[in-house]
């Protein structure tokens, strides 16, 4: 949970009060090679609006004023503009062109922290520039080794201090952590952090190189810091690790060494760089998760529509099924009995019309009554085809209606089938025979085919009954534009999803491949029906 950014007084009076107390504090602690105060006029200006900046400067003039004149040191225009205001005064021109070219008190990402690192660089440098030139004018005998020295600690001291003051100021009032995080930073201090600074102290007191080795060992709870904690961890280690080295320093025996914190230096840009980096990583890996937690979400939500489309078309393919098997009962009860009612009557009346001389026209009734009793039988094969009961679902395919129809237009009729079709239930075996019957209509009525194959595999995996089906001609194959208003293959199409499963219809060089994959559940056995 990201924690609520501290939202500054809105009184400049206040702000510049709050900071001058900050910066009264931090004036002791100043050290050859880190000038904590540069460090929090940094941040004060980093952080607080540039409407409000004349109030924390013009008291930090103020307070160094008073303290000089406490000191005895004689003070005169001359002096306050050339030693007091050079400083504060380019630090904040500096800084105000920063941010007027988008930089921000944040660490947020590597992008973020290269730009306020590169800023603090600059305004450090054209600081120390500026204490050049006023060296350069005010001492024109000083030795240029003796300047350069001086421009070297300066240049260090000012940047160290940002780099220490600049991040916990970002962190405390702007990026705060949370609870977790801090108990998580507190453990591994102790953990880490304090047998790192022990073993600093303890190999300070024996002679080199064990104290230099131990400055550059205890550098590395910093990069451990910035990888677990981010630029916070980070933030928090190069402090402590500045403060421990600080304290080796002072032990007699030992003089400050500028290699060892520009070492520091060197490595808390890194460690800064690398904690931003890691927490901008860890933020796209949370995204990551939460878009992955989402599109999971949705997914099951797609899925659900899907079953309930499919269970939807299901349930209008068995209303259409049920509404065939209406019909055809109708048509067989009805037309079927009429027919043979009037055949019968015709036999009875054959004589009576012999003998009038109207044969003729009694063969004619009985050829037509024949034709449409033929007519009848197909259309009730279409509307429900009754062979499945009676033959079952391989027999219906290999001997029934499908083969007359393909035999008649003298097409080659190929088969191929094993399996139980008793495992599938009857909304499957009877998609399977429709989308046969659709096939060989199709290859009778436009292919111009002379073979037609079929292959037919049942069986069972993990506890599923598939049904493949494999249906090719060697027809003229498919025309590059489908008629309009043809509903064969549309149909096939909607059937096979309907019941969940793969439609697939390659054009092959010379005919049509019809490959088709249905699911289907395994029914109650039922005893009797054959296969």
């Amino acid at each position: 949970m990201r924690s609520k950014p501290f939202s500054l007084p809105d009184s400049g009076p206040l702000l510049g009060v709050i900071y001058v107390l900050l910066w009264l504090a931090l004036l002791p602690t100043q050290q050859p090679y880190w000038m904590l105060p540069f460090g929090l006029r940094f941040a004060a200006l980093l952080i607080v609006p540039v409407r409000q900046w004349f109030w924390p400067l013009g008291l930090e003039l103020a307070a160094t004023v008073i303290l000089d004149l406490r000191s005895g040191l004689p003070m005169g225009w001359e002096t306050f503009i050339i030693g007091d205001l050079p400083e504060p005064l380019v630090m904040a021109i500096g800084l105000w062109l920063l941010r007027r070219v988008n930089l921000h008190a944040s660490l947020r990402d590597p992008e973020e922290a290269t730009r306020l690192l590169l800023s603090a660089v600059l305004v450090v440098v054209a600081v120390a520039a500026t204490d050049a030139v006023l060296l350069a004018l005010l001492h024109q005998s000083a030795a240029p080794a003796a300047m350069v020295r001086a421009l070297g600690r300066e240049l260090l001291g000012n940047y160290l201090g940002v780099l220490l003051v600049a991040p916990l100021s970002i962190m405390l009032l702007r990026a705060r952590p949370n609870r977790k995080m801090v108990a998580s930073l507190v453990m591994d201090g102790l953990l880490v952090m304090l047998p790192a600074m022990a073993l600093l102290l303890m190999l300070s007191e024996h002679a080199a190189p064990q104290p230099e080795f131990a400055r550059v060992l205890s550098l590395a709870p910093v990069l451990f810091f910035a990888f677990r904690h981010g630029w916070r961890g980070a933030t928090l280690a190069m402090l402590i690790s500045c403060l421990g080295m600080t304290a080796v320093d002072h032990q007699p025996g030992h003089a400050q060494s500028a290699a060892g914190y520009l070492f520091l230096a060197v490595a808390g840009t890194g460690a800064l760089m690398l904690g931003a980096a890691t927490d901008a990583l860890r933020r796209s890996s949370e995204r990551v998760a939460e878009q992955n937690v989402y599109l999971g979400a949705v997914n099951r939500r797609l899925d659900q529509l899907a079953r309930q489309l499919r269970d939807a078309a299901r349930g209008n393919l068995q209303a259409e099924e049920n509404q065939r098997r209406h019909m055809a009962a109708e048509l067989h009860d009805e037309l079927g009995q009429n027919i043979t009612a009037i055949q019968t009557h015709m036999k009875l009346a054959q004589v009576r019309l012999r003998q009038a001389g109207l044969d003729d026209i009694s063969v004619s009734i009985n050829t037509i009554l024949g034709y449409m009793r033929r007519a009848l039988h197909r259309l009730l094969d279409d509307l429900r085809p009754a062979v499945l009961d009676e033959f079952g679902l391989l027999r219906a395919l290999d001997e029934g209606p499908i083969r007359d129809l393909l035999t008649t237009a003298g097409i080659l009729f190929h088969t191929d089938m094993r399996g139980d079709p008793r495992l599938l239930d009857e909304d499957t075996r009877i998609a399977v025979y429709r989308l046969v019957q659709e096939s060989a209509t199709n290859a009778v009525k436009h292919a111009q085919a002379s073979e037609f194959r079929l292959r037919l595999r049942i069986g069972e995996r993990h506890g599923v009954v598939l049904a493949l089906l494999d249906i090719r001609d060697d027809g003229v194959g498919l025309p590059s534009r489908l008629p309009r208003g043809g509903r064969g293959l549309q149909g096939m199409r909607d059937r096979v999803t309907s019941l969940g499963g793969l439609f697939r219809l390659r054009p092959d060089r010379q005919g049509v491949h019809l490959r088709v994959l249905l699911r289907g559940s395994m029914p109650s056995h039922e005893p009797g029906r054959l296969a």
